[in-house]
C-alpha cells in the first residue's frame, strides 16, 4: 500500500511517501505558511522523483493541526481533493501527535507547544511508552503558566512555541529540557506511521468528517471534532 503523507499546519510544507509503514521518501519546504501555489507542484515533484504516479497512491494522511488557520484549511482540502478524485481513503492526523514522535526519552513528560498568539499555545502532554507515544492529555490552547501547573514530572518541550517562552518555562521549572529547532514540525513521515493503522481499515471517506483541529472555534467558525 503506498501512502502519501501531507502536513500544512506550520511554516513548512512536510510530504512523504510510503509503503505501508516504510517511508520511501520525504522533504521539506520552508514556504512560511505561502502553501497554496506550491503543494500540488511539491508533491508532484516528490512523486516523479519517486517514480511513483498519483494514481498509484492508495490512501492519503493530512495533518489537521492545530497550527496555521490557513495552512490547514489549504492541507485539508488538498488531500480531500485527491481523494474525490482517485476515490481513494483520506484519513487526519493530529500533526501535535506528530511532533510528539520526535522526542525519544521515555521517562518525562513530552509537551509540544505551538504559538497560538494572544499569548497562549497549543500543546498536550504525552509519554512515550514503549515503542508507542500515548497522549495523556487533552488537546489545549493556554498560557504558558496555566500548562506548567499540569506538568508533574520533568518535561521535554519542542514546538515553536520554545523560542516565545523558554525563559517562562525555566523561571516556573529550572530542570526542563528543550530540544533543537529541527525537532519542532510535524513530520509527514511520522503522520503516516501514526495513522498506518487507521488506513488499512479504511474504505470510502466521508469527507465532511475530514476537519481541522481547530482550539479557536469561536474565531474561525468552525466545529470541533
Amino acid at each position: 500500500m503506498k501512502i502519501l503523507g501531507i502536513d500544512t499546519s506550520s511554516k513548512f510544507l512536510n510530504i512523504a511517501l510510503s509503503e505501508d509503514e516504510d517511508i520511501i521518501k520525504e522533504e521539506s519546504y520552508l514556504l512560511d505558511r505561502k502553501h497554496a501555489g506550491q503543494l500540488v507542484p511539491k508533491v508532484m515533484g516528490l512523486l516523479k522523483k519517486s517514480r511513483v504516479p498519483i494514481n498509484k497512491i492508495d490512501a492519503f494522511i493530512i495533518g489537521l493541526g492545530p497550527g496555521s488557520f490557513t495552512g490547514l484549511r489549504i492541507g485539508v482540502s488538498a488531500i480531500k481533493g485527491f481523494g474525490i478524485a482517485s476515490g481513494k481513503p483520506c484519513i487526519g492526523v493530529a500533526s501535535m501527535d506528530s511532533i510528539a514522535c520526535n522526542v525519544s526519552d521515555k521517562d518525562k513528560d513530552v509537551v509540544p507547544i505551538i504559538d497560538a498568539k494572544r499569548g497562549q499555545v497549543y500543546s498536550a502532554i504525552y509519554r512515550r511508552q514503549g515503542g508507542l507515544v500515548v497522549r495523556l492529555s487533552d488537546y489545549m490552547v493556554l498560557p504558558i503558566d496555566k500548562l506548567m501547573a499540569k506538568i508533574k514530572t520533568q518535561p521535554v518541550f519542542l514546538g515553536d512555541g520554545v523560542s516565545l517562552y523558554r525563559n517562562d518555562i525555566l523561571s516556573i521549572n529550572k530542570k526542563a529540557i528543550f530540544l533543537e529547532e529541527k525537532y519542532w514540525y510535524p513530520g509527514a513521515g511520522n503522520l503516516i506511521k501514526l495513522g498506518f493503522s487507521r488506513v488499512k481499515k479504511a474504505k470510502k471517506t466521508n469527507m465532511n468528517k475530514l476537519t481541522p483541529l481547530y482550539l479557536y472555534p469561536e474565531d474561525c467558525q468552525v466545529k470541533k471534532t
